[in-house]
């Protein structure tokens, strides 16, 4: 029964559960635009941003395009500039440089200096000095062709300016133009965003003693280290290449200065200045000067701009494009501008004259080696004139070799530029290429391939111009023409040939005296052995020891 009932049991209903519905997305609710539209800019809009930029200001932002890379190099930079400018002043009006060079640490101001220079040249008027320490591209060397150390305008202006602008203060300049004059003392700033010069303050000065002359004083950021490329070497360098200039230097934590005295008392003769060569202008030039030529016909202003353009050369000129020689040179059209230009370049024109350069000479070369360089061999050389691109640039040599310098380095190498030493760049460097293309062994060196020959060498190179091709503002090397790599090569061989004979009758009196410290080590022991032999007297063996020596020594000889 009871299995009956269970069976007959009702049974239980079994609800399936229905499957859960999938969540739905939620579609991302659309962003809510921004309040502020963005514009797109239009040709009106640019415009109006548009401004003209100061060239003060490009630089203040490109310092380092000027030599101002770093605090060493800025110090270094700022000295430099301001020595050439006193140097340059001093040779115009033929006064015998005597500069005075103080580096002053700041107190309480970790790397920071006041650089000042002095000299005892013409001074400065009081209407220039604001606008030549107050303005870049600033100058009287940039428009003249003759050789000068500054040429663009830019140089102690932007020392100023970085000064300015790592300490705030402005410069300080002291300058009396003439023996009966009062001294000035003002101090200028830049108006970078002008390139304008503000003058800040201006008061006579009475604690300035010099006849005439200028100092400049520049508080900047710097580091001072000596070594490679320090201000001592710069010194030192442009002492050796103006042997004319006295240089009294007062280094930082010094107690007495450093002096380099002259070794000349000749000033060197002054650069005349010359008109440009045609062969070294470009047709953009060339049009220019027409337009702007005075001159009535085109012949007459050929004449007149440039240097070596007689008349039959200008007419020859003017018939070789086609170009009526009578024609207003203010009428001349591009056309006709091109034709001009392309007959200048195969026209045959007299190379520019070389007055207007004026190298160290050969003689001053070896005295500049000589007062700073201990060694056995000097030889020097100068260059007869060369063009490149139409302008005259002179090279000279120096080789100094042996002494006290040290045998077993790489030859020191010591760069000029007008008078100017390069300290910097020297792989960029047209002098450094020529030096490490020259084939030393040939002249008794060691030297391995791509590198400087080694032993105790000193390598002394100026490159004189009316215009050193820099390959930057900064003024650090020259430039690769290869006008100016064959000049200095060939002054490098010229200067290698002696180096090489000397050499070679060193190794000669060497072997010569090897050869004699032999025979006198060995001849009396001969001596002994043929009176063994041949059982002579001392005196038959004393006899033939002496007639031996003499066949010896005359055989050595010959």
């Amino acid at each position: 029964m009871a299995v009956r009932k269970a069976r007959g049991a009702k049974r239980k209903k079994v609800t399936k559960r229905k499957p859960a519905k999938r969540a739905t997305r939620k579609k991302p609710a659309a962003r809510k635009k921004s309040a502020t539209r963005r514009t797109k800019a239009t040709a009106e809009s640019m415009a109006k941003r548009q401004r003209e930029i100061s060239v003060s200001e490009f630089f203040a932002k490109n310092r380092h395009l000027l030599g101002f890379d770093n605090p060493r190099k800025a110090l270094l930079t700022t000295i430099k500039e301001a020595v050439d400018n006193s140097i340059d002043a001093c040779e115009e009006a033929e006064i015998l440089p005597d500069l005075l060079v103080e580096i002053t640490p700041v107190e309480g101001e970790d790397e920071r200096f006041v650089v000042a220079v002095e000299d005892n040249g013409p001074g400065i008027v009081k209407a220039q000095v604001g606008k030549i320490f107050g303005k870049l591209l600033y100058g009287s060397k940039f428009h003249s062709m003759k050789q000068s150390r500054g040429q663009q305008g830019i140089g102690i202006s932007a020392a100023g300016m970085y000064g300015q602008l790592t300490t705030g203060k402005p410069m300080r300049i002291t300058t009396r133009p003439s023996k009966s004059g009062k001294a000035l003392r003002m101090e200028v700033r830049i108006d970078t965003a002008r390139n304008r010069p503000e003058v800040m303050r201006e008061r006579e000065a009475k604690t300035f003693r010099k006849g005439s002359g200028t100092r400049v004083e520049i508080q900047l950021e710097g580091r001072y280290l000596k070594g490679k490329q320090s201000v001592d070497e710069y010194l030192q360098q442009t002492a050796m290449a103006n042997p004319h200039v006295s240089i009294t230097y007062q280094g930082p934590g010094e107690d007495e200065p450093v002096v380099f005295k002259r070794a000349s008392q000749r000033i060197p003769d002054p650069a005349r200045e010359i008109k440009p060569h045609p062969h070294g202008v470009e047709l953009g030039v060339l049009a220019r000067l027409l337009k702007g030529s005075p001159a009535r016909t085109v012949k007459g202003a050929l004449q007149d701009a440039f240097s070596r353009v007689s008349s039959a050369v200008a007419g020859a000129i003017c018939d070789a494009a086609g170009v009526s020689t009578k024609a207003r040179p203010g009428a001349i059209a591009n056309r006709e501008a091109d034709l001009l230009y392309k007959a200048i370049r195969k026209t045959r024109i007299m190379s520019p004259a070389t007055d207007c350069v004026v190298p160290i000479g050969q003689e001053l070369v070896l005295e500049g080696l000589k007062k700073e360089v201990d060694a056995d061999l000097f030889t020097a050389v100068t260059r007869p004139p060369a063009v490149y691109r139409g302008n005259p640039f002179v090279v000279e040599a120096g080789i100094a070799w042996g002494g006290n310098l040290p045998a077993d380095d790489l030859a020191r190498v010591i760069r000029f530029a007008n008078r100017v030493p390069l300290l910097y760049q020297p792989g960029a460097c047209a002098i450094s290429k020529s030096i490490v293309g020259t084939t030393w062994k040939n002249y008794g060196l060691q030297q391995s391939r791509g590198a400087l020959p080694v032993g105790p060498l000193v390598i002394f190179v100026h490159v004189a111009s009316v215009w050193v091709p820099f390959t930057s503002e900064s003024k650090e090397a020259v430039a690769h023409y290869p006008e100016i790599v064959k000049e200095i090569r060939l002054a490098l061989n010229e200067c290698g040939r002696k180096l090489g004979a000397f050499l070679s009758r060193r190794r000669r009196e060497a072997d010569e005296a090897k050869k004699v410290d032999y025979i006198s080590k060995y001849l009396p022991q001969i001596g002994i052995a043929l009176q063994e032999i041949l059982e002579l007297s001392d005196m038959q063996t004393t006899r033939a020891v002496n007639k031996l020596e003499d066949v010896l020594e005359r055989s050595r000889k010959h």
